[in-house]
């Protein structure tokens, strides 16, 4: 007896919602996904020469800021780190004069925004002299 062979069609995986789901993930990802340009600076910071210049300043205000950002003017120290309560400081310290010299001494670990505060306030006022002091490095 002779028996007819069937035809055996060919199995196959349809690829084709396969590869319409990858390309739909494709583009969800790429519409949720935030793109930051990063960039990375490298700077050389300047470093205080070992000779200190000395000038005869007849009358200079000194603004001290510690740690915390916490100014104190000329000794005195002020009651909050507001920009207003500091201008009020300097303004009583001038009285009338010609604009003194402007020493600024902060701590290394002081808020960069507490520095800015201080610079801002000074030429707000008109001061042109502005110093920021230093430490020799221990080297």
């Amino acid at each position: 007896m002779k028996f007819q062979r069937q035809n055996r069609e060919e199995v196959s995986v349809n690829l084709t919602p396969l590869i319409d789901v990858v390309f739909l993930l494709l583009i969800f990802f790429m519409v949720s996904t935030t793109f930051t340009k990063e960039s990375h600076l490298e700077i050389d910071l300047p470093q205080a020469s070992e000779e200190a210049t000395t000038q005869d300043v007849p009358k200079a205000i000194e603004i001290i800021i510690d740690e915390e950002g916490q100014y104190s003017v000329n000794g005195a120290p002020l009651i909050n780190t507001q920009e207003k309560t500091l201008r009020q400081a300097m303004l009583k310290l001038i009285e009338g004069d010609d604009r003194p010299a402007l020493v600024i001494t902060a701590d290394a670990k002081t808020p960069h925004q507490s520095v800015v505060t201080a610079m801002d306030v000074s030429g707000k006022l008109g001061f042109e002299k502005l110093s920021i002091t230093t430490k020799q490095s221990a080297e």
